[in-house]
């Protein structure tokens, strides 16, 4: 019933703004996803989401041990809205449930670091599988437990004297590095699937209409009868 959900709540919608979704649904992936892990400060948080949205990263896993996430709306520009958020803040260790999720939906989880020289960003192979990218705490970065879980390590190369970029400006290196990748690679499956594809136009549909909830209710009330 998703698609009948669907083409019932696109007449809510104007075509211009259906038109919008498509085109942009087409350059959504769910093959690069990030993980931000206990981070602190609003604005790299937020300008992480708006640089997501941007390269087309649908889901966000957002960690919360010691930070409480929160989204400085000037900065994120209402990217917020149109991502995915996915937060594990309910167990005694956050850090693991997120990166054992990840490795049950098939990830590889790849940890973020300038100070482990496994590989550097311009040599990663975006096509050995779907990648869950992992930026750390702005001031101790990823913890040990990441550090333990990961499968691979990725650091920027760096020539001058500061060993490192803010957490906002690696991750928008990082994605748009890798977003181009992976839009280059022939056959490689990146785009979402078509009941994904479906499920999220109802949501941003949702997320776009005055009483939606009402207007959900309603369709299934009236198919209910039938």
């Amino acid at each position: 019933m998703q698609k009948e959900l669907l083409e019932y709540l696109t007449s809510f919608i104007t075509e211009q703004r259906l038109a919008l979704f498509n085109r942009i649904i087409e350059q959504r992936t769910n093959y690069l996803t990030v993980v931000l892990e206990d981070i602190y400060q609003p604005q790299n948080a937020s300008a992480v989401l708006r640089t997501c949205d941007c390269f087309g990263i649908q889901n966000v896993h957002i960690i919360e041990n010691q930070n409480n996430f929160q989204v400085d709306t000037e900065v994120a520009m209402g990217s917020s809205k149109w991502l995915t958020l996915n937060t594990y803040s309910k167990k005694e260790n956050n850090s693991l449930d997120a990166i054992r999720a990840l490795k049950k939906q098939g990830y590889r989880i790849v940890a973020t670091s300038p100070h482990i020289n496994e590989q550097k960003l311009p040599d990663f192979d975006i096509s050995a599988g779907k990648t869950a990218l992992v930026f750390g705490s702005e001031l101790p970065g990823i913890s040990d437990i990441i550090k333990n879980e990961a499968d691979e390590f990725l650091k920027i190369p760096m020539y001058g004297f500061t060993e490192s970029f803010n957490i906002s400006v690696s991750a928008a290196v990082i994605l748009y590095e890798l977003t181009d990748k992976m839009r280059k690679v022939d056959h490689l499956a990146w785009q979402l699937t078509e009941d994904e594809k479906t499920a999220l136009k109802i949501q941003w549909i949702k997320k776009s209409v005055k009483s939606s909830a009402m207007i959900e209710e309603r369709f299934w009330k009236e198919n209910k009868k039938q």
